[in-house]
């Protein structure tokens, strides 16, 4: 993964918040394993993603997106980039608890 040079890393304070996501299954098997494999934490590696795109550049070198192209193998990811707005929920895999008698 690139890390940008631009400002010295002691000097970014940011304020993080908590939130849920939900993501396609093996998408997130991929992302842990790229984490892992630079040692990171799943949430600091979507925002290098994150602001490495937001710039039109790609986050990632060329060994690591061989290593990525052999995750996707391992883990079944068969999906790109022309998939990312045609992707529905399979029924039954909401993965949300039934809320049946409680108000919203």
């Amino acid at each position: 993964m690139y890390m940008s040079t631009e400002i010295p890393i002691e000097s970014l304070v940011v304020q993080r918040v908590q939130t849920g996501i939900r993501v396609e299954k093996r998408i997130l098997k991929v992302l842990k394993a790229i984490a892992e494999y630079h040692d990171m934490t799943l949430s600091d590696l979507l925002e290098g993603i994150v602001l490495h795109v937001f710039e039109g550049k790609t986050p990632f070198s060329k060994p690591t997106l061989e290593h990525i192209a052999e995750f996707k193998r391992i883990y079944g990811l068969d999906l790109g980039a022309t998939a990312s707005h045609q992707l529905t929920e399979a029924p039954g895999s909401s993965g949300r608890k039934s809320r049946k008698g409680k108000k919203p």
